[in-house]
């Protein structure tokens, strides 16, 4: 059985509805869904799912435990979603002296950098 299938009957029976249902809202034949027990779903279909629950492609393809989408200024530590910009506004001071916005914009950038090293 492929993973694809698990996290579509999870991510419905999160929101409470049955697969059945998932799939006329869609528009989808009926038994779309229960295929994908057996058979891999079009890139298109998964983009269309994806899209309905707000989760990435490569979480429905079970290529990540991370349903979040990507997105430009987070990254991933320790299988959590961080926001660099936030991480960077909580150094407040060095040496007494409070930081520019120029060093904080400095210190995403490391931090940036050191993420993008240890995936």
């Amino acid at each position: 059985m492929f993973s694809t299938f698990e996290k579509i009957k999870e991510l419905a029976k999160k929101q409470g509805i049955s697969l059945n249902t998932l799939e006329e809202k869609m528009g989808y034949p009926r038994n779309t869904l229960y295929r994908y027990k057996t058979q891999i779903p079009s890139s298109e279909r998964v983009a269309e799912i994806a899209d309905y629950f707000n989760v990435s492609t490569d979480y429905l393809l079970g290529r990540t435990n991370n349903p979040s989408i990507a997105k430009e200024d987070n990254y991933i530590y320790d299988g959590k979603e961080v926001d660099v910009n936030d991480l960077a506004e909580t150094a407040m001071v060095f040496d007494g002296k409070p930081l520019s916005d120029e060093d904080k914009a400095a210190i995403a950038e490391i931090i940036k950098i050191y993420l993008v090293g240890r995936q």
